[in-house]
């Protein structure tokens, strides 16, 4: 990209001047729930002088009403927005003060309330909301749902063993009939299947699609040219070919070769959570916690796995080894940087690219110290526009923006340090 030194300077003026204004958005939707709030503590009082117990939901509805015909908006989605916002003011208090000073943003408190809205103890949602502020100060909304996911399971009063197993008998699939002759189906069911399920419908659509899958070739459909659907588009298709048929039979290669992909997911568990004398939840590809019988049930199946070394205070991953040095160094980096390292992304190393940060045909070395993983658009635009990426010590990376701008981004830590009430946490 080539710019004039006032066409630089216009950008970067235009990204300051955005950034206020998405501030003041955020410190506006918050005074916004503050207000919704209100109305529904109003509400409460009027039943409350009323004497009677029933009329709570009424006067609510009341309301909502006078607020939905003022705002030309279902009194229904008014009353909703009530209830979320009073659960937002009245059980995380900081979160929604953090988003009305505009240190954060509707996004953010979003995030950090879902993951920690069955936390009950007061205090446990104050300490867990405080250190998740701090969090989505520098980082991401799909970043922070993801330690917001791992910092909550911290203050959980019962394991994830027990609440997986009460979650299960919740499981099941549905069907909604939808405009166009369309219908949607969707299923839940325990996460270390659903997103292997996932993972396999990716690989079998690559695969149909002609495009490469993994380390290897794309094999292409049965005519051997690409087809012209979607990554969706197949995955759709394929699901109702397997589900209808057992096996992708409207989509296989006359060799059986979609039929013999298999799904893959990544599990990262405590050696001491394995053998019993640890309660560190293991997590599935960086992001979900998993019960320990699914997490002990894979380590025993299979057929080898990356040992990840960290240090037991910070968290930082120190290394990764294995009886394969070949691909030793390739495994460290998925383990290290667990999704795309530009900042704000958050896509699973596993579907980036492993770049060189100094180009190895201009002498960069192939060294964990060279190496990250980036995706495929945030790769090229390493190296096809100003963006600047420069690797510090411990897997910081520093990335200069074309207006000069330097924003950090710092490995995730590992799931495997725990914390007390004194300890301070580990940087992000």
């Amino acid at each position: 990209m080539d710019a004039t030194v006032e066409q630089v300077a216009t950008l970067g003026a235009l990204t300051d001047s955005v950034v206020e204004i998405e501030r003041t958005i955020s410190s506006l939707q918050a005074a916004r729930d503050g207000l919704l709030a209100l109305g529904s503590r109003v509400a409460l009082d009027v039943a409350q002088q009323a004497g009677h117990p029933d009329y709570g939901d009424m006067a609510l509805r009341a309301v909502a009403a006078e607020m939905g015909a003022a705002l030309r908006v279902s009194d229904r989605t008014v009353q909703r927005r009530m209830s979320e916002a009073s659960f937002l003011v009245e059980q995380f208090p900081s979160v929604w003060q953090a988003q009305g000073a505009g240190r954060i943003s509707a996004g953010h408190a979003r995030v950090i309330i879902d993951a920690g809205a069955h936390l009950d103890d007061p205090a446990d949602r104050d300490a867990y909301a405080e250190q998740m502020i701090g969090f989505a100060e520098t980082e991401s909304p799909n970043r922070v749902a993801r330690m917001a996911r791992r910092v909550a399971e911290r203050f959980q009063p019962r394991s994830i063993d027990e609440r997986h197993q009460d979650a299960r008998d919740r499981r099941g699939a549905w069907m909604k009939d939808r405009a166009d002759g369309q219908a949607e189906f969707g299923l839940v069911g325990p996460a270390a299947l659903v997103h292997g399920a996932f993972d396999r419908l990716t690989g079998m659509a690559k695969d149909a699609q002609g495009a490469p899958s993994g380390d290897g070739e794309g094999i292409g459909n049965n005519e051997g040219a690409a087809d012209p659907r979607t990554i969706d588009q197949l995955r759709c298709d394929l699901a109702l070919d397997l589900l209808l048929t057992g096996a992708p039979a409207g989509h296989d290669t006359s060799d059986g070769l979609l039929a013999a992909i298999t799904a893959h997911v990544s599990v990262t568990v405590p050696v001491t959570t394995l053998i019993g004398t640890g309660t560190t939840p293991a997590e599935l590809d960086g992001r979900v916690p998993i019960d320990t019988a699914t997490a002990k049930a894979l380590a025993g199946a299979a057929s080898g796995w990356d040992r990840i070394l960290t240090h037991p205070i910070t968290g930082n991953l120190l290394a990764v080894d294995r009886y394969r040095p070949s691909a030793h160094l390739k495994r460290h980096l998925k383990a290290r940087d667990q999704r795309c390292r530009f900042p704000t992304c958050g896509l699973p190393a596993r579907d980036c690219d492993i770049d060189h940060h100094q180009d190895a045909a201009l002498g960069g070395a192939t060294t964990v110290d060279n190496l990250g993983d980036l995706c495929r658009r945030h790769h090229v635009l390493k190296h096809h526009s100003p963006w600047h990426v420069e690797q510090l010590d411990t897997g910081v990376y520093a990335w200069t923006s074309p207006t000069g701008k330097v924003y950090l981004d710092r490995p995730p830590p590992q799931n495997t340090v725990t914390f007390t009430e004194d300890d301070t946490p580990p940087p992000f």
